[in-house]
């Protein structure tokens, strides 16, 4: 075993305890503890503590040995701090400590704490340099018999030898005493087991340490390792991985350097040398990583003392024995965590997993380990915790377990040597409780987190399958897919294909049982649209207005407008009013024209008070005529006013009626100060006409609250509501911004928005006009770029620090159930495209596809997409599109356009690692009717081989063995040019040509706007003509399948033919 620093040290930065006033004992802890101790002596004196009289435990000097000592521990336990070299005698009346100056200076504090606490006195014992400390050992033995006087016993820790002169003559005098001893081992274990608050924070922060080292550093270093083929020793991993761990910052962990410390030497082995003891060692072999072979890596890192390991088994390439034997090991390991419930016996956890191993795998028994791991706390074994099968001591809520199971030499038939010999590990640090808690499980040991495919021979490749998918009946083994960067004998391209194959299997396998089920994707998330209330302008007639003359009067405070017909001003609610305009002829004569809102025309839907009064007659149009155009003006100005308030009102009204109810936001109190973030801006913004002011963001005990200097600028966001927080620091922006993308939507002002954005700008957007072309070696311009920088630093420092304090807010046990984290977009893996009507550079997060720059944002959540299909890919193009289609097929695809074609491959290659499918095609899709055929008759969809319609490859290679392989690709749904020329069918076509769309496009403007006055005036004469004219629906459906069946066909004359327009 490798020589380091003194394990049960508080900190490992040399320094003495008690030296100057760098030490204080916690009084408060002490005293609690201190209780603890008498009570446990006085209840388990005779069982556990040997039926000791007095307790005598002497600490060793401090050593750089690898060491775990009951001494130390009690030391740490009780006091915080490990006092080398001191000696402790407790007593039912007295406590004696026998020490240096410095020591004894440090432990006068606890004289009237152990006083108030168990009524004892603390008698100090100060050795001299020179002294060997004789006379005062005999003065605390005489002070032993005095409270014993007929033979008493006195327990120590037999196990531990004496290590220095004053520990070996205290050994010696105290075995040469008339003393009868005992060993009070089992009394310790029993005390130190159950751990309290303080003790489990600190064991939850070193195996969050130890995880995070696992999750964060060791794998990605294994992966480029493995990757790129270096040649790495085990022992220089180890070294690099207890720098991880010395070094919190390497594993993104923000805890202090000086309260951290390795458990042992970080554990690497492969090649089919393995031991599975904690005290195994690295040796100074390569890592070996070829085809099936097994890679185990165990680490184990301290926070102020207290142990955490984790172990976990990395498979290469796995055959199916290998991929059967993990599984097994796996499923062992959840069995004995489950069993780790208070009130349970320790031989039951180990019961579990062997249960588990002789249903699944009897043969594997053998090869099991003796047990399934220990308690874990001060000391990284605590004796009398062992998991094995003859433990019956009873499980306590609060202890604390390394459950560590694992199969050791075992075989596999594999034509080279190193990998015939393998074993595999799992190790996990648990807190006992109702539901254990795993304080390791951010390092994954899912199998397809630990199984990693290079498929490096092609005959293993095309084999391994069939023989994973015949064991046991059981699903095909899954593993990560990682690429070699040398080209083999097979390239990336290849690889990726074979990927996307699987991929294709699989989603159609997934998007079966989703439809077949009626679940995910069948759902309708489209709001339903809420009706309207009845529109009252005035109850009664009393409550109309004196009429003044007849003329047309705007009515703002009951929101009506009132027209004189026949002589009579008759009311008309302002939001009936659709449009309303003036003209002036050459007579000067004004006339003004409302048009209301009709049912039944186009975009006036029905509303409750047409269905209520369906029998009803109603007014489509007003027309007045008017000798005052001043008047005019104004009434026509009114009416546009009013009406436009409503609405905005009637909107905001709309939306808050849809909000879900949020949980009221939990200020911070006294002890929970909120974390605070100055000066940002926020998107979307506050309403209102005023200068718009910077204001603050603050995180509080259930979520955030955004607040500026105006009373009514103010939004709360709860942390349960947050489905995405990402962080973005500028870095080729103007902006460094905190961005929040909801579950539910909430108001910001009067605008309802699923995403809040707070932003600060890193430099002034400004340029001097009319300066000059300054020179680059200008001093001025040098500093101003430098302030620039750093003023850019400081705002990213700022906010990095923010993220840091609310993501440690967010790892506390009452908010880990959220799963919130801040995530970073990753630049190097974004492109250029347009998501809406401008060019945005968008970017891939480890679970969204994001860019929230430019308005409006795009936030697409990747576990939400059923497939991608990049259109207009190959035919010489600069660009092409990328289409996303969403597993709830209700919902509109989203499109990215204009993405330049360089982009293609890093894009392939994203969507590819991420495990998400993708097709290619050479033109758009009308995805609407796609979606609506696969809603309306899920079975065919699913019989038709499901989304391997789009598979470009697959169609072409089937079109070449037709005689019509020139057309190419060509959906079930779409019928032939001759066939759609006399079929009356309601199908559409997957292309829409340039034509269509600009007739529908000419026809929704028109009927849009309403008649111009010039069209009112021709009405009568052209009417007969509009109607021979005009197109039916069943036409324009021909004329699309027409221009599909043009554009798709091969040309049939030597004429080229026009291509449809690509949307």
């Amino acid at each position: 075993m490798a020589e380091h620093r003194n394990v049960n040290g508080q900190a490992s930065n040399g320094k003495a305890p008690g030296a100057g006033n760098a030490y204080t004992i916690d009084l408060v802890n002490f005293s609690k503890r201190l209780k603890a101790l008498y009570s446990h002596w006085d209840e388990h004196r005779s069982d556990l503590w040997g039926a000791s009289d007095a307790l005598a435990i002497a600490t060793p000097p401090a050593s750089e040995d690898l060491r775990y000592l009951k001494s130390s521990a009690l030391n740490i336990w009780l006091l915080g701090y490990e006092f080398p070299e001191t000696i402790m005698v407790f007593m039912k009346q007295h406590i004696h400590f026998l020490c240096s100056q410095k020591k004894a200076s440090l432990l006068e504090v606890v004289k009237r704490s152990a006083k108030e606490a168990v009524g004892v006195d603390v008698v100090i014992h100060v050795k001299a340099k020179s002294d060997d400390g004789t006379a005062l050992m005999d003065v605390i033995f005489r002070a032993v018999c005095a409270e014993r006087k007929d033979a008493p016993v006195v327990g120590h820790i037999a196990r531990e030898a004496p290590e220095g002169n004053l520990l070996e003559t205290w050994t010696e005098r105290l075995k040469n005493s008339n003393f009868q001893l005992s060993d009070i081992t089992n009394g310790l274990s029993d005390l130190f087991a159950v751990k309290d608050s303080g003790e489990l924070t600190n064991l939850k922060k070193a195996a969050f340490l130890t995880a995070s080292v696992m999750k964060n550093y060791v794998v990605p270093k294994l992966e480029n390792v493995i990757d790129e083929e270096k040649k790495v020793t085990h022992s220089s991993l180890m070294d690099d991985a207890e720098k991880a761990i010395l070094e919190p910052t390497r594993a993104k962990v923000k805890l202090k350097a000086e309260n951290v410390d390795i458990c042992y030497p970080p554990i690497f082995q492969s090649g089919g040398n393995f031991d599975l003891k904690p005290s195994a060692a690295s040796n100074d072999d390569y890592l070996y990583y070829d085809s099936a072979s097994v890679i185990i890596c165990a680490i184990g890192s301290r926070y102020n003392s207290y142990c955490s390991n984790v172990a976990r088994t990395f498979l290469i390439d796995s055959n199916a024995m290998q991929s059967k034997a993990y599984e097994v090991l796996l499923k062992a390991h959840e069995a004995a965590i489950s069993a780790l419930k208070p009130g349970n016996k320790v031989s039951a956890v180990y019961q579990a997993a062997l249960s588990v191993v002789e249903k699944d795998a009897p043969e594997l028994v053998a090869n099991m380990t003796k047990t399934a791991g220990t308690g874990i706390g001060l000391e990284f074994r605590e004796s009398g915790l062992s998991l094995n099968a003859k433990n019956d001591r009873v499980l306590k809520a609060g202890m604390v377990f390394n459950v560590s199971l694992g199969f050791q030499n075992l075989q596999t038939q594999t034509s080279k040597p190193k990998s015939q010999n393998y074993s595999l590990l799992l190790a996990d640090t648990v807190i006992v409780g109702e539901k254990p808690e795993v304080a390791t499980s951010m390092s994954s040991k899912a199998v397809k987190d630990v199984a990693y495919s290079f498929n490096e021979d092609e005959e293993e490749e095309e084999e391994a399958p069939k023989v994973k998918s015949e064991a046991n009946g059981a699903e095909p083994f899954l593993s990560k897919a990682t690429l070699r960067s040398d080209n083999q004998e097979m390239t990336k391209e290849e690889l990726r294909r074979q990927h996307q194959a699987e991929l294709a299997r699989q989603k159609n396998e997934e998007t079966a049982r989703r439809l077949a089920g009626g679940g995910a994707g069948m759902g309708d998330n489209h709001a339903t649209a809420k009706t309207s209330n009845d529109l009252i302008a005035y109850k009664n007639v009393n409550d109309l207005p004196p009429p003044r003359e007849l003329m047309i009067q705007v009515d703002q405070k009951n929101e009506a407008i009132l027209l004189p017909v026949y002589g009579t001003m008759v009311p008309f609610h302002v939001a009936t009013v659709r449009t309303v305009s003036s003209q002036q002829d050459t007579n000067r004569n004004c006339y003004i024209r409302i048009i209301f809102n009709v049912p039944g025309t186009p975009f006036s839907p029905h509303d409750t008070s047409s269905l209520k009064f369906q029998g009803s007659i109603y007014l489509k149009e007003v027309s007045f005529r008017s000798k005052d155009p001043r008047h005019i003006s104004e009434v026509v100005q009114q009416i546009k006013t009013l009406r436009r308030q409503v609405a905005a009102r009637e909107s905001e009204r709309a939306e808050r009626a849809t909000l879900v109810t949020q949980e009221k936001l939990q200020l911070a109190g006294n002890k929970f100060k909120p974390i605070r973030l100055s000066d940002l801006w926020i998107r979307p913004v506050f309403g209102g006409r005023g200068r718009k002011l910077p204001g603050t963001l603050e995180a509080h005990v259930n979520g955030f609250r955004f607040s500026t200097t105006r009373q009514d600028e103010r939004v709360d966001i709860m942390f349960g509501n947050i489905k995405h927080a990402f962080f973005q620091p500028a870095e080729k922006e103007m902006i460094t911004l905190l961005h929040f993308h909801l579950h539910n939507h909430i108001m910001v002002g009067n605008k309802k928005t699923k995403d809040v954005q707070f932003y600060v700008e890193v430099m002034d957007v400004v340029q001097t006009l009319g300066g000059g072309k300054r020179s680059a070696y200008d001093p001025d311009e040098i500093e101003e770029e430098q302030r620039e920088r750093d003023r850019k630093n400081k705002i990213n420092m700022d906010f990095q620090s923010f993220v840091n304090r609310v993501n440690d807010l967010w790892g506390q046990p009452q908010l880990r159930g959220l799963d919130l984290e801040f995530d970073q977009p990753l630049r190097e893996l974004g492109f250029y495209g347009v998501p809406y009507k401008a060019s945005a550079f968008i970017v891939p997060t480890s679970s969204c596809l994001v860019e929230l720059v430019e308005t409006p944002f795009l936030v697409i959540t990747l576990s939400e997409i059923e497939i991608v299909n990049l259109e207009r890919v190959g035919l010489g193009q600069k660009n092409f599109d990328m289409t996303i289609v969403f597993k709830d097929f209700k919902r509109d695809v989203m499109r990215i356009d204009s993405i330049p074609s360089t982009s293609l491959d890093g894009i392939k290659e994203w969507l590819d690692t991420t495990d998400l499918k993708y097709y290619e095609s050479r033109l758009n899709l009308n995805w609407r009717p796609i979606l609506k055929t696969i809603i309306d008759d899920p079975q065919r969809f699913i019989e038709d081989g499901g989304w391997e319609f789009l598979n470009l490859e697959a169609s072409d290679s089937d079109s070449d063995n037709s005689e019509e392989s020139d057309q190419g690709y060509e959906p079930s749904d779409v019928q032939s040019e001759s066939e759609s020329e006399d079929d009356d069918s309601d199908s559409e076509s997957l292309v829409e040509s340039e034509d269509d769309e600009e007739e529908d496009s000419e026809e929704e403007s028109e009927e849009e706007k309403g008649k111009t006055w010039e069209e009112l005036e021709k009405e009568a004469s052209n009417a007969d003509r509009e109607m021979d004219e005009s197109d039916s629906e069943e036409d324009r459906k021909r004329r699309k399948s027409k221009a599909f069946g043009k554009s798709r066909a091969a040309p049939s004359s030597s004429r080229v033919p026009k291509r449809a327009k690509l949307r």
